[in-house]
């Protein structure tokens, strides 16, 4: 990695503009104020690792801010994961104001407005991850945006020295040891991101409860889709398949569980109702996202203690009963 913009090779008056036009091309595009009226010095180092812009910024005290006519202008959602070097940056966000100091992690989400003082001369690692690229819940990331996390434990440990030497050794990398380098980097921050989200969550019940109730009304309304899974479940809602299991384990059922009841029922209620014309068995299993016939009833029976057939047989006859009764009683 080589400096992309070295201030003190530059004449003095041009230098803010010349910083203005490097952010922007390389990170992204944000208004520069510096705190004092003298030259403006820094340092700005960048490359790409994959998918993922790395930089490392040096430069004296001074604010950013990025407005929304700034994010029109680069509308791609990258999520910011910042290590602070020396000094101190002062972050606000999503009604969030918090401090990195030296050591600390930071994140911030550049398709939102955000403010980032720098109360004096300071260093950092920055490294902006595609959102596209993030497995995670918006719950989950929209907990960590405009926060800090301390690297003395847990981890944030682990990621702050993953993070620090993919930017500072970026240019070292050969094609074959990108890939891996992307997606330890993706995962470990997943990991630090769902780890706060699930100890807000297990303190919050409402919240846990709130996406329970979302997961099952999702269920009811994909059953006839043969490839619903806990698999597919946890990807509409942005959250790992660990994580849903882990959120159904007070519901007595497991996801997949909870999808075979629900055809289930859907089925039996099908077949024993009455109608002029009524579909055939292996058609109202498909409707309900069975496609193998045998493992329909097999699993019907399983639930049920009669086939398919049977258990038609036995709601129409009931029917009829039923109805033969209502008409002596009317006569």
């Amino acid at each position: 990695m080589s400096p992309v913009l070295l201030t003190s090779q530059i004449p003095e008056e041009q230098r803010l503009l010349s910083w203005h036009n490097a952010v922007a091309r390389e990170l992204v595009p944000v208004t520069v104020m510096p705190h004092s009226a003298g030259p403006f010095t820094g340092r700005l180092v960048t490359d790409r690792v994959g998918t993922l812009r790395v930089s490392t910024v040096e430069a004296d005290a001074h604010r950013i801010r990025r407005t929304k006519a700034h994010i029109a202008r680069s509308p791609e959602p990258l999520v910011a994961v910042g290590a602070q070097v020396t000094g101190r940056t002062v972050l606000v966000q999503a009604g969030r104001q918090v401090t990195a100091d030296q050591g600390d992690l930071f994140v911030y989400d550049t398709s939102r407005p955000y403010f980032l003082e720098r109360p004096e001369s300071f260093s950092a690692h920055v490294v902006l991850i595609p959102r596209r690229m993030l497995d995670l819940p918006d719950e989950a990331l929209d907990g960590v945006i405009g926060t800090t996390f301390g690297t003395e434990q847990g981890c944030a440990a682990v990621l702050k020295p993953v993070l620090t030497t993919l930017v500072s050794s970026a240019h070292r990398y050969s094609a074959f040891a990108t890939g891996g380098l992307v997606n330890g980097l993706i995962d470990l921050f997943s990991t630090l991101v769902t780890e706060r989200y699930e100890g807000l969550a297990e303190g919050a019940g409402t919240t846990r409860d709130h996406v329970v109730q979302r997961v099952r009304e999702h269920i009811d309304q994909h059953l006839g889709e043969p490839d619903l899974s806990p698999e597919s479940v946890a990807r509409a809602h942005r959250i790992s398949v660990r994580y849903l299991h882990r959120l159904f384990e007070d519901e007595g059922i497991t996801v997949g569980r909870l999808i075979q009841r629900r055809r289930l029922e859907r089925c039996a209620h099908e077949l024993a109702r009455r109608s002029r014309t009524m579909p055939t068995v292996s058609a109202v299993a498909q409707r309900w996202g069975f496609v193998n016939p045998a493992h329909f009833s097999r699993v019907f029976r399983g639930a049920y203690g009669l086939s398919p057939r049977e258990w038609r047989a036995l709601g129409l006859e009931s029917g009829a009963t039923m109805h033969a009764e209502e008409q002596q009683a009317g006569g």
